[in-house]
């Protein structure tokens, strides 16, 4: 059962107490001398983690346990004066006939004509193929039970006006990327595939009907189940989120492995994904198989370099999900820990190691390319504090160019803004009854700004909350 605010019987300090503020630097310019959409990254040079102001309380004041306008739970506490709605739960009957899925996880909010969309993922994995369980027509692979649904949102009442599957048949769809045209690329987070084997623990694992550990694109115009296509040249890995730079239609790629990469695919065609391409490996400049995960600095920049990956599709991901990583590291690759979550913002990618450094809660990091396709690699953020930040995951921008990074893990969860400035602050934290560890993911604006959507993973909850995010 969920309790109402009411139940609560007053307390509105429920969450705001014990967060902190946490300046990574001091000394940076003015927020205003920075362009929009752009971090400073390069002059983050230091880490004070004091931790000496309650969190939110020079800016937003205490997060207050809040009510849905449209079901009345009490599901989030947010700062004052914002409100939400609670769409697209697990199991709810849409708009096509299907039950809503659950493990509700990557998303991002499209203009379709004059129609507010949202693509989401559902991270629906299991260890062997199993007949019956696709949510929707047309499936990849009739054994598999993940794939996206597409939701079609009153931009006034924000809530659901039809919804069904957009993609059915793939398998653990946790994160993906939207692209310069109005696509969601959905991204698959195992690479199990048609053999059957047992694990290291004796589990039964693989016998699907086709293999998994691919990216699918899904027009977000798209009025009922795409045809799933595999995007092979893109790689068999287990992904999770990537973006597009829409001046040269390079896609950046996450993996989400202890040990594993940061890609790029260099396609033969803009805007033509399944045509083909490269897929490259990030290297650190002569400092061949260069480990981000401990004793770095923040502020510092690493020049980098990218080899290509020869085979990115090769069948022995059935049972070796870091094939494509292994491949690229004996060629110099550097190794990251667990990355998540990776968007694009005037020229630059930010992308989440949810448990890299020296604490493992985690490092937010900013890929700047160079006009010689090589680049630069800086950490912005590492949390050494887990009441500071525990474990990012996925992330968006807001429209002053400060980021809303969705916490993975930890004993609250909270959606936490990262600001130009290096200050972290909690906006959102998670209040629902008997889930209040469950992690927040999606997190995406309308195209107006006006809008947050966001996704409560389990047990499966959409919210749209509105308020000053022009603040933020």
């Amino acid at each position: 059962m969920i309790k109402t605010l009411s139940e609560l019987k007053g307390n509105k300090a429920l969450s705001g107490l014990g967060r902190r503020s946490f300046l990574l630097h001091a000394g940076l310019a003015s927020v205003g001398a920075v362009a929009v959409n752009a971090f400073r990254g390069s002059e983050i040079i230091g880490a004070v983690a004091n931790g000496l102001a309650p969190a939110n309380a020079a800016r937003f004041g205490p997060l207050i346990p809040t009510e849905t306008t449209n079901t009345h739970e009490l599901l989030l506490a947010l700062p004052d004066g914002f409100q939400y709605t609670a769409i697209g739960k697990t199991g709810k009957k849409m708009w096509d006939g299907n039950l809503t899925p659950p493990e509700h996880d990557g998303m991002w909010a499209f203009q379709v004509r004059n129609q507010l969309r949202l693509v989401r993922n559902h991270e629906v994995g299991h260890p062997i193929g199993k007949p019956g369980v696709a949510i929707g027509e047309n499936p990849y692979d009739s054994l598999a039970g993940g794939g996206t649904t597409t939701l079609v949102i009153d931009p006034q009442t924000r809530e659901i006006v039809r919804d069904f599957v957009s993609l059915s048949g793939t398998l653990v769809n946790c994160a993906g990327g939207l692209t310069p045209w109005n696509s969601w690329i959905s991204c698959e987070e195992t690479t199990l595939g048609t053999e059957q084997f047992k694990n290291a623990a004796g589990q039964d694992q693989g016998g699907f009907a086709k293999p998994h550990g691919y990216c699918f694109e899904v027009p977000a115009a798209a009025d009922k189940p795409v045809q799933p296509v595999p995007l092979k040249a893109m790689g068999r890995f287990v992904h999770e989120a990537l973006a597009v730079d829409p001046k040269t239609g390079v896609v950046y790629l996450t993996e989400d492995k202890e040990s594993c990469g940061f890609y790029r695919f260099i396609p033969k065609k803009k805007r033509q994904l399944a045509a083909g391409g490269r897929l490259q490996i990030l290297c650190v400049q002569d400092q061949p198989r260069f480990d981000t995960r401990m004793g770095q600095k923040i502020g510092a920049s690493l020049p980098v370099r990218w080899v290509d990956i020869r085979e990115p599709d090769p069948a022995r991901a059935d049972r070796d999900p870091i094939a494509v990583f292994k491949e690229g590291y004996e060629s110099g690759a550097a190794t990251f820990r667990r990355l998540e979550g990776c968007i694009h913002g005037n020229g630059k990618i930010f992308f989440t190691s949810t448990s890299g450094g020296e604490k493992k809660l985690g490092q937010v990091w900013e890929y700047i390319p160079d006009a010689k396709g090589d680049g630069s690699l800086t950490l912005l953020a590492e949390p050494t504090d887990p009441l500071v930040m525990n474990n990012p995951d996925t992330l968006c921008q807001t429209r002053q160019g400060n980021l809303l990074i969705c916490e993975d893990n930890g004993a609250s969860i909270h959606l936490q803004l990262l600001t130009q400035s290096g200050e972290i602050t909690s906006v959102v934290k998670n209040v629902m009854k008997g889930y209040e560890t469950r992690e927040f993911a999606g997190v995406t604006f309308s195209p107006d700004g006006q809008t947050l959507f966001m996704n409560l993973q389990v047990p499966g909850v959409t919210f749209a909350i509105w308020g000053q995010w022009d603040q933020m």
